[in-house]
């Protein structure tokens, strides 16, 4: 058997000038997976061990967005050119055809690589994902909870301001990264506490949003710009199956979103969870790589 114990890391040119941060796990010979983490997030987000990826023959691929972590940034990205950053990141790693799954602030890119790369994406998951800003017939901000709700108004108001306040949450996010988790914690229902205060879960976390802040928080920062501008591309590109999850409590990226991105994704299934909300993503991950490599 290979060693399925670590993960491997590689830096990939990017498109667009600069490298991509990548990290391999699972199966060598398994079915490829992108996973596209939220926001913020890095490549070393919770997923499931190396040895449990290959039991389910799973080749997870995860790499860190520009600007966070290890990858170069790019000022103004659009949701639209994390296809192009897939689609080079799987050239290097010589993958034909794979699936894609985003969690959080992951699941728009993850519909952008549906829709921009349909040739090679098997089957596609956004776990707790947002719609478009411009979604017709979706009140954006209905359910969401106040600090999300601030933060898009401020980016949507003054993108100088809103940088600013970002950069330096970021900053204290980088030296103290359970200060992020704190922040959360009033706006938290009873089902994401359940899975953050699992002390392995709220270790990896908290990791993961090291890393993403390593060298501050533009990432962040241009996510958050991304989701509010014109995402550049058409969800009725998306041809192939897609599946869309949401814990029916979730705060942070409401349901409603999810259930209007069904309205407009031809293929789309759907499933809502009860008594769960943004954190269950995480725990439903082993699912979803199920459902995405189950695919043609």
């Amino acid at each position: 058997m290979p060693n399925t114990r670590r993960a491997t890391s590689r830096l990939v040119p990017s498109p667009r000038g600069g490298v991509l941060s990548v990290e391999v796990s699972g199966a060598p010979d398994g079915h490829p997976v992108f996973l596209m983490h939220g926001t913020p997030g890095s490549r070393s987000g919770p997923r499931p061990r190396s040895i449990v990826l290959y039991r389910m023959g799973v080749r997870l691929v995860s790499y860190d967005r520009p600007g966070y972590g290890g990858s170069s940034r790019m000022p103004g990205r659009r949701v639209a050119d994390a296809a192009d950053d897939v689609a080079a990141i799987a050239d290097a790693l010589e993958l034909g055809r794979f699936g894609v799954i985003g969690r959080s602030g992951g699941g728009p890119h993850a519909l952008a690589c549906a829709a921009l790369l349909a040739d090679r994406v098997t089957r596609a998951a956004a776990l707790v994902g947002i719609a478009p800003p411009d979604a017709p017939g979706l009140a954006w901000f209905d359910g969401m909870a106040q600090s999300n709700t601030n933060d898009y108004d401020m980016a949507d108001r003054d993108v100088a301001l809103f940088t600013e306040r970002l950069l330096a949450r970021a900053d204290r996010a980088r030296r103290d990264p359970e200060s992020l988790m704190a922040g959360l914690r009033a706006e938290l229902t009873h089902s994401d506490l359940r899975v953050i205060d699992d002390t392995a879960m709220r270790r990896l976390i908290t990791d993961t949003y090291a890393e993403a802040m390593r060298f501050g928080g533009h990432g962040w920062v241009d996510d958050a710009l991304a989701f509010r501008r014109e995402w550049g591309f058409q969800l009725s590109d998306v041809s192939g199956e897609v599946l869309l999850w949401h814990g029916a409590d979730d705060a942070f990226s409401p349901v409603g979103h999810t259930e209007w991105l069904a309205s407009r994704i031809a293929h789309a299934r759907v499933q809502v969870q009860a008594d769960t909300a943004h954190f269950g993503a995480v725990e439903i991950l082993p699912q979803a790589l199920a459902w995405v490599t189950a695919g043609p």
